[in-house]
């Protein structure tokens, strides 16, 4: 399992530019907001969500003041109605709790079933993302395409959007 040791570890051994950002643990994007972050228009939010029949799951990955709408979601890429993950279905898909959802999970992701969508406003400007290191006392920064290689890498299917 990815925590946020081995998260540095693996970014350090696959020689990937990152810095981290260690806060207190925050749990939403109100209590990110009391942080001071390095790069505030690179901070992402995370919605782990999944189809009611709990065959599709999808991680949505959008800048930190951007709302997402799932109706929209739904109906731009003809998905059955979403809904959020249960606490214990994140434990066991991504090994994680709520707070710390991240990309990064998704390495966690031994059956591959969660596809990722992320905003394609992080390839933008500075092209940079921050996102938790599976674990929500810290915020890494790394270049967006680097964090798609890795989840590409990996198997998950992955999709820039507009959201």
């Amino acid at each position: 399992m990815f925590y946020k040791q081995e998260i540095y570890d693996y970014l350090k051994a696959h020689g990937i530019w990152y810095e981290i950002t260690e806060h207190p643990a925050v749990f939403n994007m109100e209590e990110l907001s009391a942080v001071d972050l390095p790069y505030p228009d690179a901070d992402a939010k995370n919605l782990f969500v999944r189809d009611d029949k709990r065959k599709d799951y999808y991680l949505i990955t959008a800048r930190g003041d951007q709302r997402v709408d799932l109706k929209a979601f739904r109906r731009a890429y003809g998905t059955k109605p979403l809904t959020f993950v249960k606490p214990d279905e994140l434990s066991q898909i991504l090994g994680l709790i709520p707070g710390a959802v991240s990309p990064f999970g998704l390495l966690n992701d031994e059956e591959r079933k969660t596809a990722f969508y992320i905003d394609r406003s992080f390839l933008e400007g500075s092209g940079l993302v921050g996102v938790h290191p599976n674990d929500n006392t810290a915020t890494v920064w790394l270049k967006t395409e680097d964090l798609l290689s890795i989840i590409r890498e990996h198997g998950n299917e992955v999709r820039t959007v507009a959201l």
